[in-house]
């Protein structure tokens, strides 16, 4: 049995993850606890907050308690507001107290991009134009070329509330046809049952929070797992096949 452990702030999208684990079909167990995010906003001062190691201690511990092989932080805002080298202390200072290798959503991402081979990308966020604008940056620092970003300014409650509709609607209003795949970074998304459409809508990969969250937990345990149900991140040639 591996077991991975997720930090993730607060109600919104948690519920993915018993999904994925389910879809992996294996040996694999997703421990999520749930930090406490206080604001409800994609403010930048707020996204700061929510990760700090004070902030995300309780959870750390709880999950030091489960057995858990990896943590990582399963907030994309919440790291890459921190900017390249503020997401890597980060993760460093998480490691420490956890004792186990770490990781966040936004550095799974920039690995991500290198395991499907792709540079080129578009960004759907929900956040208001100056975090997005922080997320840009954050990809073009680990190598990637951003050609299109399309951002709304919508809570995490809201953005958890979202169907199939939704979802889809901010894919093809993020996507550009010179982008070789599209990225949804928002955590509070519910994307896990919806990969390999969205990928067949447009034609290209496309990394969701969730999704690469639990790749990145993987790729830290040196597990790789062949579930296409779970997008081209999850259809290349495992390590260990199931």
């Amino acid at each position: 049995m591996t077991a991975l452990g997720f930090l993730y702030p607060g109600h919104s999208a948690e519920d993915d993850y018993p999904r994925i684990e389910q879809l992996l079909g294996s040996d694999i167990r997703l421990d999520v606890v749930r930090t406490e995010t206080g604001e409800d906003t994609h403010r930048v001062e707020a996204l700061r907050a929510m990760g700090t190691p004070e902030q995300l201690a309780p959870a750390v511990a709880e999950l030091r308690l489960s057995g858990t092989e990896t943590v990582v932080w399963a907030c994309t805002g919440g790291s890459f507001v921190l900017g390249w080298e503020g997401a890597r202390e980060q993760v460093r200072a998480l490691a420490r107290a956890a004792g186990t290798p770490a990781s966040a959503t936004s550095l799974g991402f920039a690995h991500a991009l290198r395991e499907v081979g792709v540079r080129r990308v578009a960004v759907g966020a929900t956040y208001p134009d100056d975090v997005a604008g922080l997320f840009t940056d954050f990809l073009r620092a680990a190598g990637a070329e951003v050609v299109a970003v399309h951002g709304a300014d919508v809570a995490a409650a809201e953005v958890g509330a979202w169907g199939e509709a939704e979802l889809f609607a901010l894919a093809r209003s993020a996507d550009d046809p010179s982008a070789e795949a599209l990225l949804l970074p928002d955590t509070a998304l519910h994307t896990a049952a919806h990969l390999p459409a969205l990928e067949k809508e447009l034609g290209k990969p496309v990394l969701t929070a969730s999704q690469v969250t639990v790749w990145e937990a993987l790729r830290l345990a040196d597990r790789r797992v062949n579930a296409p149900a779970l997008g081209a991140l999850f259809a290349r040639e495992p390590l260990v096949q199931v």
